[in-house]
């Protein structure tokens, strides 16, 4: 059964057509990645999907009472009501319920004997708690953590959010309300990674089906398993992302190969008729004419279309020094917040390494590179710069990139010496064709001003790259060249990246941001070495957990040795709270299964809400004791 499907959809804006005659079902439970260049038409055809705009041709049928989340790529316009009140919006069908339980227990006071209000009453009751109406609020808090909200942003209006955190709002309002269908345009703009895995872990185990849009490579290879690439046409891969590069690359040599033989068919066939229409073999010739001609007018193959991408090189123009860089009680901040953001290992970074650094938004990544390169002074300690350096540094928001300037100028002052048809020939390897090098970068979108950035690094002939999100607003075929171009690259780089997939194929060594614990911490391998070392920690801390304090000894970290007879009182405590949590969920069981047949006096039926409500309560407060108890530690 296809939650929606699209018969032979066209789209076009005037003169200009989007795409035209696409076909395709979005099944049950379904992941797909919508992939494909910048500005091919893959926001236009989620709108189109969900009913925002109407095809020009072809229909989308829908199946009937299906809910549908959209999140948009841009950020939504701002409401008066706060962030908790906008995620307690997905329940507005549970606050309905709540009122009209108080409306029944109001009949109840005024009409006591009435058994038909009792009834009603005990279902409504019943269906308030099975669909969660008393851990709903729960539901909001580990929504908003794991997207990377903080606490005190909860009660902040929406207004102040910036446009970001108003996306992952209305993220969180999506994930909450539990559509059948989610239609993401690029979901993990906003997030860190750690956002990021959540959202991977959440949709994974999500029983809804999804159409994603992301340039995100890791997320696309952790979530989905259909890929559809427009072209503009929509062409459709089986598998994550990984397995659509490699299927990718099939189907182009298969066409390829195709193409090739047709054409030599054809060759073959053309040579063939001349030499004989008018010899000894006029008549077969002409018949292989009528043959050749219905080939080319019914099954003539076009030749495969390769991506436009990118066409960038990165040379130093000089070898740096062996050593490249070395720190010295470094830690980052400014003087006048009176605090450093982080502390820095001593740490060193040699030639033809890959340093990637990682952390959530605001830990102080770009402040650090910033120190690097000597914009912004140490807190404290000091940064030395190996020999022969010559640096080139790829900001996060193009500073160096001025709004006024042309595309041409920017270019001139790279290169002086580059002629005007140079320069041109040079911009259109990065895809700026025509009138677009007299384009002011003011009017560049995001990813235009990304691949001018790379255009500018690129001649700056530098053996150490600071790179800054370099990924960011780049469409997939681009985000392909950059990797393969450093991938092969022989100076130095120290990366900043949210790109996980960026990040596994370049880095050497894994430096991370620990704002909780105001450090840098330094992992020497790869970034999969890294995750698989980071879960082995938490499964082990995991594990230490459930080991009995008295268990957990450890030489390097002695604790006060306390008496046999605290630790038995200790345990007993623990005990003692095991029984009396035992004792609650089993009387909120009774209660429960009592209000699934309500009793007939109205009042008992109000007084065993009330009761549940109180027991619930009384269990979350010693379930928190009982954590708190457990997790000391005694010798």
């Amino acid at each position: 059964m296809s939650l929606v499907q699209a018969v032979n959809i066209s789209k076009a804006y005037g003169a200009q057509d989007v795409f035209s005659e696409l076909s395709a079902s979005i099944p049950l439970r379904a992941r797909i990645g919508l992939v494909g260049a910048n500005g091919v038409g893959k926001t236009t055809l989620l709108r189109i999907l969900i009913g925002l705009e109407e095809p020009s041709g072809g229909e989308v049928q829908r199946a009937r009472s299906l809910r549908i989340g959209y999140l948009p790529q841009e950020a939504v316009q701002a409401k008066q009501n706060t962030l908790w009140e906008e995620c307690q919006q997905a329940f507005a069908s549970l606050h309905a319920l709540q009122l009209e339980l108080q409306s029944l227990e109001r009949e109840m006071r005024h009409r006591p004997q009435d058994r038909a209000v009792l009834e009603a009453y005990g279902k409504k009751q019943a269906e308030f708690e099975h669909l969660g109406g008393y851990t709903y609020e729960t539901r909001i808090e580990q929504t908003l953590s794991g997207l990377g909200f903080e606490r005190n942003d909860y009660h902040r209006p929406l207004t102040q959010l910036s446009g970001g955190q108003r996306t992952r709002a209305l993220l969180a309002r999506l994930l909450l309300e539990d559509p059948d269908l989610l239609l993401l345009d690029e979901p993990t703009n906003h997030l860190d990674i750690t956002a990021i895995e959540w959202l991977e872990d959440y949709l994974r185990d999500w029983q809804g089906a999804a159409l994603i849009v992301s340039h995100d490579r890791y997320f696309l290879d952790r979530v989905v398993n259909t890929i559809w690439e427009m072209t503009p046409a929509l062409e459709i891969y089986h598998g994550n992302y990984s397995a659509y590069l490699q299927q990718r690359g099939e189907r182009y040599q298969r066409r390829l190969e195709e193409y090739q033989a047709q054409q030599a068919l054809i060759e073959k066939e053309e040579e063939f008729i001349r030499r004989n229409l008018a010899g000894q073999n006029t008549r077969q010739a002409q018949g292989r004419r009528k043959r050749l001609e219905r080939l080319l007018e019914e099954s003539r193959l076009t030749p495969p279309q390769e991506t436009r991408r990118i066409h960038l090189k990165l040379q130093p123009v000089a070898r740096s020094g062996d050593l490249v860089l070395r720190t010295n009680g470094l830690s980052i901040g400014y003087a006048d917040e009176g605090r450093p953001l982080f502390s820095v290992p001593d740490l060193i970074l040699q030639r033809g390494e890959c340093a990637a650094i990682l952390g959530p938004n605001g830990a102080g990544k770009t402040t650090f590179l910033k120190t690097l390169l000597g914009q912004v002074p140490p807190f404290s300690g000091e940064v030395i710069l190996g020999a022969s350096l010559r640096i080139g540094y790829f900001a996060q928001a193009h500073e160096s990139l001025h709004p006024e300037r042309t595309l041409m100028q920017e270019i001139e002052e790279v290169a002086p010496k580059m002629l005007p048809a140079e320069i041109r020939n040079y911009l259109a390897k990065f895809l700026f064709s025509g009138d677009d090098v007299f384009k002011t970068v003011e009017t560049l979108s995001g990813g235009e001003r990304s691949r001018l950035a790379l255009a500018c690094l690129a001649l700056q002939g530098a053996n150490l790259l600071l790179l800054d999100e370099p990924t960011n607003h780049l469409d997939l075929p681009s985000q392909e060249a950059l990797q393969a171009v450093l991938a092969a690259y022989q100076g130095t780089i120290l990366l900043v990246s949210h790109d996980r997939y960026l990040i596994d194929a370049l880095a050497t060594q894994i430096w991370e941001v620990m704002p909780n614990e105001a450090e840098l911490r330094i992992f020497d391998g790869t970034y999969s070495e890294y995750k698989a070392a980071r879960q082995t920690e938490t499964a082990a801390a995991a594990q230490a957990e459930k080991i009995q304090p008295s268990q957990q000894r450890s030489p390097a970290r002695p604790v006060a040795k306390i008496s046999k007879e605290t630790q038995r009182k200790h345990r007993q405590r623990i005990q003692a709270l095991e029984e009396e949590i035992a004792a609650l969920e089993a009387q909120m069981a009774v209660i429960s299964r009592r209000l699934e047949q309500p009793p007939a006096d109205p009042a008992l039926v109000q007084k065993l809400g009330q009761e549940y409500v109180a027991l619930e309560r009384a269990l979350e407060q010693r379930l928190e004791m009982w954590d708190t108890l457990t997790q000391q530690e005694y010798c």
